[in-house]
């Protein structure tokens, strides 16, 4: 079927690319993406509510946390890119491993291993993509 063009589904071109931050790997880098990620959605998308900036900020520390963990070794860096705008705010995080994220069995007294269940829970979409120096998982989260 042929859909009538719109000049509203023109896709935009970003002028400019959306703010990133290199991390160390250690414990400190899920604090300081949270506060890097509040920072540029206050920025890009004023008005965001208390609640859009909770699930965006345990999203970030999820997905730092994680490639903290798993997906770098001693002396990587991490990436964190925060596209915002007043629709949806996407967070990609890159690391330097190809290893792809998994999900985990986990039993109720376990304190790891929900990252993942995290991600479905809060976000209208989430995934990876394998680059040849490592990879990006993003997520995003719909205002």
């Amino acid at each position: 079927m042929i859909e009538r063009w719109r000049e509203s589904e023109v896709a935009q071109v970003p002028t400019n690319p959306p703010p990133a931050l290199l991390l160390p790997k250690n414990v400190q880098s899920p604090r300081a993406a949270r506060a890097f990620a509040h920072s540029v959605v206050e920025d890009e998308a004023p008005g965001a509510c208390a609640d859009h900036l909770d699930t965006v900020a345990l999203v970030v520390s999820e997905l730092v946390t994680n490639a903290v963990r798993y997906g770098s070794r001693p002396g990587d860096d991490v990436q964190i890119v925060v596209d915002a705008d007043m629709s949806r705010t996407r967070v990609e995080v890159i690391d330097r491993t190809r290893r792809r994220p998994r999900r985990r069995r986990t039993a109720p007294e376990d304190t790891r291993g929900r990252g993942l269940l995290l991600l479905d829970a809060l976000t209208d979409r989430w995934g990876f993509v394998v680059r040849p120096t490592g990879k990006a998982v993003w997520a995003e989260v719909q205002r």
